[in-house]
């Protein structure tokens, strides 16, 4: 034991030769948990806003929509990706799956929320311009929601980056194999492990200045409304 432990003190805390090595690397990793973020925001959107209508449509249906999103919500990454590699093996689909289920619960919450905020006289308007409830959905009761749904998210695209690094722990891929690999190597690599979560750190950050930033473009209205 106290070999290990003189080991693993030896090794630098940060070697910066590592990650010259294995730079085409980390692109490829960094690239892979980008493909799984955004595969499982895109999927989780979709059938989030497919719930929303029904709920809207049905009011007893948000309900149980959202009780079931959050039943999902709570069961644990790490198990929830282990039951699919059965059915899928160690592919992106079984990543994918449980990543957008994780999505439904902030997104349809926050989709609903956003839409039941439209102003009534907003929708008569458009009603009695001969909008059909479609066409209220997507020009209007959207485009004024938007605030809300890009803040859901928003929360939504920063819990994803964090989960892909679970993934990894599956040999799944993304910037969690760097961590799983610092861990389980003979002698702990703690430039790896620096190198998975500190990209993960600076990709959520990003991603989620870019989400703020398409809101003030998208919405500027809501901007000016919040200053008013």
């Amino acid at each position: 034991m106290s070999e290990y432990v003189l080991a693993a003190t030896d090794r630098p805390l940060f070697e910066w030769r590592w990650v010259e090595r294995n730079a085409d690397e980390i692109v490829r990793r960094l690239g892979e948990h980008l493909a799984l973020t955004a595969a499982a925001l895109a999927i989780g959107l979709v059938l989030a806003v497919a719930l929303a209508v029904l709920s809207l449509r049905w009011r007893w249906f948000y309900a149980v929509a959202l009780g079931a999103a959050g039943a999902l919500y709570v069961i644990p990454s790490l198990g929830a990706f282990a039951l699919l590699v059965p059915f899928f093996g160690l592919s992106f689909t079984a990543a994918v799956i449980p990543l957008a289920t994780y999505t439904l619960l902030i997104l349809l919450r926050n989709i609903v929320t956003g839409i039941q905020q439209v102003p009534a006289e907003v929708r008569e308007a458009a009603i009695g311009m001969g909008f059909t409830r479609l066409r209220l959905l997507l020009q209007v009761e959207l485009p004024l929601a938007l605030p809300v749904v890009i803040a859901g998210l928003r929360v939504a695209a920063v819990t994803t980056i964090g989960l892909v690094t679970v993934t990894a722990m599956l040999g799944m891929g993304g910037l969690g194999f760097f961590i799983r690999q610092g861990i389980q190597t003979t002698t702990p690599n703690p430039t790896a492990i620096i190198v998975g979560i500190g990209l993960s750190i600076v990709l959520a950050v990003l991603v989620d200045a870019l989400l703020w930033l398409s809101e003030r473009a998208l919405a500027p209205w809501a901007r000016k409304a919040g200053r008013a």
